[in-house]
């Protein structure tokens, strides 16, 4: 009897070494991990040989405004020179001019340099010259002060910070920058009312400025599709949508009219 126990007991010990071993009902697995996902290639490099180029005119319909004139026989540091109200001028041969064209859409996140040439406006005469200039977020923008008389620059942006400033004759050059894209910020000299002229900020280089023949171009574009937009400060803005391919000139003309 006593070997029989035995007997029994050794059997059991056995069945549970089993169990303990793998025996028995079979163990849940572990699921199988999801493969590592490949790190995200780095975008590639837009490749300046491929790049283009749009270029256009600022037409303008209806009979040429006059300008305004405004005399400064009461400022004798202005000059003696009558200066004009720049709002719209509109060129000889029938173009405006001050109009702002950039890249509006079609960038997407692509980051540009910022030019270490700052874009400059110089106080000539009591007037801003030029009306109407283009610059990247973070560029220095240089003002200078060529009268014998104290001026006050005062831009007056919404979506950058606004300062006003005194700059007296032969001070040093105003250097300042904007960190928002705006389109566009008005400056006024808070001394001589007449003065305006416009800021426009975007985060890349790809804009221009209609000039004495109301002609711009914008070079160096990456191939793409893009939405380009006419600005002036009189007018409601335009836009125009334009392919450009690998080494493609493209025109973009705009017609306003009063």
């Amino acid at each position: 009897m006593f070997r029989l126990r035995l007997l029994g007991l050794s059997t059991l010990s056995l069945g549970l070494m089993l169990v303990g071993c793998g025996g028995g009902e079979k163990a849940a697995e572990k699921p199988a991990e999801a493969p590592a996902a490949a790190p995200a290639a780095p975008a590639a490099a837009d490749d300046p040989a491929t790049a283009g180029e749009i270029t256009g005119k600022i037409s303008f319909e209806g009979a040429k405004p006059k300008m305004a004139a405004i005399r400064m026989d009461a400022v004798p540091a202005c000059g003696k020179e009558p200066t004009f109200v720049e709002e719209v001028v509109v060129n000889d041969n029938g173009t405006l001019r001050n109009v702002y064209v950039y890249v509006k859409e079609g960038l997407g996140d692509k980051s540009f340099p910022v030019p270490a040439e700052p874009a400059t406006i110089d106080q000539k005469g009591c007037t801003y010259h030029p009306h109407v200039i283009a610059a990247m977020v973070g560029q220095k923008i240089k003002i200078k002060n060529s009268d014998p008389t104290n001026h006050n620059v005062h831009p007056l942006p919404t979506q950058n910070r606004e300062w006003n400033q005194s700059q007296p004759p032969n001070a040093a050059d105003l250097e300042e920058s904007f960190p928002r894209p705006e389109v566009a910020i008005p400056v006024k000299c808070n001394v001589h009312p007449w003065m305006k002229a416009y800021i426009a900020v975007q985060k890349h280089p790809f804009h221009a400025v209609s000039g004495p023949d109301g002609s711009f171009s914008i070079k160096g574009l990456p191939p793409g599709d893009y939405t380009i937009e006419a600005w002036h400060e009189k007018f409601p803005a335009q836009t125009l949508k334009v392919t450009v391919g690998p080494k493609e000139t493209k025109t973009a003309d705009f017609s306003f009219k009063d």
